[in-house]
């Protein structure tokens, strides 16, 4: 093992010499290896100096065409999207609050006037987050239009990480399974609803409902366990103020 020396150190004994000997000997094989693998380091480049450049481009390429494109292609497209939608979405609040509510929705969902309804942006528009919430839009529509299948389809393309409307779209579906008779789905729905996010509007909401739900498929214990959550943790809800007669319910049913 090679050991420090002091500045000015002159071996002198001869085992002091030749270990001097063999510390230069090892001090060069290190440069000597360093020489070597900068060589070969160099030769490949020299020898591949087109592939590299060729990867180097295409990285930058990417990097460079990502920008681009969200730049100046789906910026522009999110934009244009927002801007056609407008009309649909004041269809759909129209149909919400005011009368003629089938015929809203349907221009809500088909456009009127020249302009585009929420089918019309979610083909146009691919991709963008308008098209995504218009997947919503089309979804609820549908549900307040009765037609089930086309409300689980569009309400099932809908994804988001939003606080409200994720446990919404996923209720909606609960919801068209229950007009569609499938409670077991409905339930399942509900659920899923109810764990997607803990507030104190949609958690209670769904709760509620997959209690309801349970009760009629006779899971009067899984009942009672929502409904006395709704109780426990929901206090301030409007389901709280009617859970009461709910619990009686299922504890008289879960003791038989």
């Amino acid at each position: 093992m090679a050991t420090y020396k002091k500045r000015g150190y002159k071996p002198k004994t001869q085992v002091e010499k030749q270990q001097d000997i063999e510390d230069g000997s090892t001090t060069a094989e290190v440069f000597n290896t360093l020489d070597e693998t900068a060589s070969k380091t160099e030769d490949f480049v020299a020898k591949n100096q087109k592939y590299i450049f060729v990867i180097i481009g295409l990285v930058a390429a990417i990097v460079l065409g990502s920008l681009a494109y969200k730049e100046y292609i789906a910026k522009p497209k999110q934009e244009a999207a927002m801007n056609d939608m407008f009309q649909a979405q004041k269809y759909f609040d129209e149909a919400v609050t005011g009368t003629a509510k089938d015929s809203l929705y349907n221009l809500a969902l088909n456009g009127g006037e020249g302009k585009f309804g929420m089918l019309d942006i979610i083909e146009e528009y691919s991709g963008t987050p308008s098209a995504n919430l218009a997947n919503y839009y089309a979804g609820t529509a549908y549900l307040r239009l009765k037609k089930y299948n086309e409300a689980i389809e569009y309400l099932s393309s809908f994804k988001s990480d939003d606080e409200i409307l994720a446990p919404l779209a996923k209720g909606n579906i609960g919801d068209a399974y229950v007009q569609g008779n499938q409670p077991e789905d409905a339930l399942n729905a509900y659920e899923q609803a109810a764990e997607m996010r803990d507030n104190e509007y949609t958690t209670p909401m769904y709760l509620f409902k997959a209690g309801a739900i349970a009760l009629d498929l006779g899971k009067a214990d899984k009942a009672l366990a929502y409904f006395k959550r709704i109780k426990d943790d929901y206090a301030n809800s409007t389901e709280a103020g009617k859970v009461d007669v709910f619990i009686g319910k299922a504890q008289v049913l879960a003791n038989k």
